[in-house]
Formats: C-alpha cells, structure tokens, sequence
C-alpha cells in the first residue's frame, strides 16, 4: 500500500487541515471517535493511504500537527474531530512568534524543528511505501518559517533533492 503523511503547520494550516480530515473521515465513513460506520465497502478499499488501522478497530490519521503556540492545537484537539489525531503527533511550542519572522525562524521554530522531524520521522519509518507529504500551511509560513530548516540537509541526513510543489490559497 502507497502510504500519505499529511503535514499541517500554523493556524491556517491546521484549520485547513482538520476540515480536511472532516471531509476525509465522511467520504471513507470514518466517525469522529475513528471508527468505520459506512455503508459501501469501498470506503474501505484504500482507507490505510491516509490512515493508520490501531488495534482496537480504529482508524487513525497519519498526520503531523504543528505549531508556535499551543492556542492552535487546542481548537484542533475541540474540534468535532479532533480525537482521532494521535496525541504524539501534536507538536507546538508555548510561546508563538508574535507575527515577528526572526523570532519563527531563528528562535522558536529553529527549537520546535527537532521535534518535528522526529514525529516525521517516526511516522514515515512507519510506512510500507510513503507516496507522498503534503503539506498544508500558509505560502508565508512555508517559505519563511520552519520549512528552510526541514530543507537544511545538515538537519536531514541523506540526500533529499525533491522538488516541492506549493499551491497558495487566498
């Protein structure tokens, strides 16, 4: 199976991110609490590409959620389904930048980046064949925020020259 490791960043991307999951868990008859209660089973067919199956029947997303303050995970984890993330994979600071660019790059997000790469990581080594990490955030947070340090090989061993694809929304 051809596995996906969805990547939400930032207030935006993690807005974004759980209505995606909303519409996801409908279209494959996903409940809130992650279990299966559809009626076809061709919801289920490819259900374990955006999905990770736990041991009690549940489904679980293979998801990474991150960001500065923890104000953004909050909203999330009360939102109608935001109790199927994996709790590990919520990973944020406590602070937040403050709309200040220097302060998400070089101080909070350079300390935050660690943590992410090591859910990433944990994740990814958890799949059979990743097909792919889309990444959901804002195009200014993308460029300018955590994602230069994801992309600094010295962080990243190995040679990852990939081309990424960014789609901004407005």
């Amino acid at each position: 199976m051809r596995e996906i490791l969805h990547i939400q960043g930032g207030q935006c991307g993690n807005q974004i991110g759980a209505k995606f999951w909303e519409v996801v868990c409908t279209e494959h008859g996903i409940d809130a609490t992650g279990r299966y209660g559809g009626d076809n089973e061709l919801q289920l067919e490819r259900v374990n590409v955006y999905y990770n199956e736990a041991s009690c029947g549940r489904f679980v997303p293979r998801a990474v959620l991150m960001d500065l303050e923890p104000g953004t995970m909050d909203s999330v984890r009360s939102g109608s389904y935001g109790q199927i993330f994996r709790p590990d994979n919520f990973v944020f600071g406590q602070s937040g930048a403050g709309n200040n660019w220097a302060k998400g790059h070089y101080t909070e997000g350079a300390e935050l980046i660690d943590a992410v790469l090591d859910v990433v990581r944990k994740e990814a080594e958890n799949c059979d064949c990743l097909q792919g990490l889309p990444f959901t955030g804002r195009w200014n947070w993308f460029r300018h925020g955590d994602t230069p340090h994801i992309k600094d090989k010295r962080r990243v061993p190995g040679s990852h020259d990939a081309n990424l694809l960014s789609l901004p929304i407005s």
